[in-house]
């Protein structure tokens, strides 16, 4: 079990990296739908992250956390289209 720990806390970690350069990109990306992709990255990152050390540890609660943030990330992409949308219409 060792091992595979290991390796799924490097895993993690690069993940981690690539969700930190999402972060950046948030901050100054130079539009609003890169931005979204951006903050569609970060919430996969997270959920990709959570779900790792769910596996680590073996607590289930860490499970639902994911779920829940995937859940909100799905929402969040949903409410920029609508806000979009009637930003245009104006």
């Amino acid at each position: 079990r060792a091992p595979m720990t290991g390796v799924l806390l490097l895993a993690g970690f690069v993940i981690l990296l690539s969700t930190a350069a999402g972060l950046a990109l948030v901050l100054r990306g130079p539009g609003r739908s890169e931005r979204l992709m951006a903050v569609q990255l970060l919430a996969t990152g997270g959920i990709a992250l959570l779900l790792l050390l769910a596996a680590v540890t073996g607590e289930a609660a860490l499970l639902d956390v994911a779920l829940v943030l995937a859940l909100l990330g799905a929402f969040a992409a949903a409410a920029f289209v609508l806000a979009a949308r009637l930003l245009e219409g104006k």
